[in-house]
């Protein structure tokens, strides 16, 4: 199994992009979270916590893709060096904000800025995978380890976040959030050798959407649908573990879900399959809505834990064969774009999910929030369904093959190069 991670991190560059990306992304596990705790301690309002951490996220949500659009159009470094500065600084000025007691307007304007101009940098390590990979295998390989490292962000930062802010400043989780942010992000951009050509300056803009595509609608509301589910789990496991007096363990519960996932995308990118993608990812979906249908029935630690971990299985990989169906959908110039749409999706479908749970436990409980998990996971399954024709459609587009991308280190123009078609891994 190593020997497929082996050979793609033995890539010219690669290992050095994948872990500026892995530092690069912490922030993304660690200012939600960080926020809330910072202002419900500083400020002592949960309510206001919460609002401003969503602002944050619809911000990201609403400018994500349009700054996606620009990197593809202009470049990662030309793009995002300034982003980040911009994204920083606010937070810096969240901070600062915070811990001087400022009007809460400060708070939201401060955290909007932040989030507007923080851009999807797991989209852009991904593009960066798809120019130096030589074939299908290393791809899926690359995209299953990139998943890997969401699901090991996602199980750290928090409790990374809460620990700080707890034992040591309430300002400590977002000062660690910021220096990820600085360190990774500028770390990654600095790498000029990996980074995706963009056509030339004369070249028109990109006409349109690509979510003007029917597949690419449908991948975006199972990833609504997805992030929904997602939300609504964690609010659930929260009042499961408060309702048998060790809300302390709700954290080991959702780490022990992310681990599940982490584990099978290790697995999954480890090996190929003959089978079709669309076939792979409409399975992935169901074994995911039945899994989270389990919760239902979970009435201690241990069985809820089990039932997780067994869940967590069906993540990653429904995660990487969503990576690979918008590769082959989008065109390779417009890919940042059409990977920063998913993680849109993502965001809007958790705070959805979030809200929903969190108005039917404090009516029926966490039995109420799990079913409410089980509703989104099934809209996924309807959604995939129906959209089989147009996901079938997507697979088959022989781009797993990589149309590969080089940089001329003279002229700095980029250059493409069809390889010979591969036999599709459909």
């Amino acid at each position: 199994m190593l020997n497929s991670y082996r050979d793609i991190l033995s890539i010219p560059g690669a290992w050095k992009f994948s872990l500026a990306g892995l530092i690069a992304r912490f922030p993304m596990s660690i200012v939600g979270i960080s926020q809330i705790l910072m202002i419900s301690m500083l400020y002592g309002s949960y309510t206001l916590a919460g609002q401003v951490a969503a602002t944050n996220v619809i911000s990201f949500a609403i400018f994500a893709p349009f700054v996606a659009r620009l990197v593809d159009r202009f470049g990662q470094a030309r793009v995002m060096i300034p982003s980040i500065a911009i994204s920083t600084t606010t937070l810096m000025g969240l901070m600062i904000a915070a811990a001087m007691h400022a009007p809460v307007g400060y708070l939201y304007v401060l955290t909007a800025i932040s989030g507007a101009t923080s851009g999807s940098l797991g989209s852009m390590v991904r593009s960066r995978w798809t120019v130096v990979v030589k074939s299908p295998a290393q791809l899926h390989t690359a995209f299953a380890m990139e998943s890997t490292l969401d699901e090991f962000v996602f199980m750290l930062g928090p409790i990374l976040a809460t620990v700080l802010a707890a034992n040591v400043h309430p300002l400590a989780g977002m000062i660690l959030a910021f220096i990820l942010a600085v360190t990774g992000g500028f770390w990654l951009l600095s790498q000029r050798d990996t980074e995706p050509p963009v056509s030339a300056s004369t070249a028109p803009p990109p006409k349109g959407s690509v979510m003007a595509q029917p597949v690419m609608v449908a991948l975006a509301l199972v990833y609504v649908g997805a992030g929904a589910m997602f939300g609504a789990i964690d609010i659930s496991v929260v009042a499961f573990t408060e309702s048998l007096g060790k809300q302390a363990f709700s954290g080991v519960l959702l780490g022990v879900f992310a681990f599940g996932s982490m584990l099978a995308g290790l697995l999954y990118g480890a090996r190929t399959s003959s089978i079709a993608l669309w076939k792979l990812f409409v399975g992935g979906v169901v074994f995911l809505a039945l899994g989270v249908s389990l919760t239902h029935f979970a009435r201690s630690m241990v069985g809820l834990g089990v039932i997780l971990f067994i869940t967590g299985f069906s993540i990653s990989p429904t995660m990487i064969n969503v990576t690979a169906m918008v590769q082959r959908a989008v065109p390779p110039r417009r890919l940042t774009e059409g990977l920063t749409w998913m993680s849109t999706a993502m965001n809007v479908g958790t705070s959805l999910g979030s809200a929903a749970a969190g108005r039917v436990v404090d009516q029926m409980g966490s039995a109420g929030g799990f079913r409410t998990a089980m509703w989104f996971a099934w809209v996924m399954v309807t959604v995939s369904l129906i959209a089989i024709p147009a996901l079938r459609s997507a697979s088959r587009k022989n781009r797993a093959h990589i149309p590969v991308q080089v940089r001329s280190r003279r002229t700095g123009l980029g250059k493409l190069w069809r390889r010979r078609p591969r036999k599709s891994l459909d």
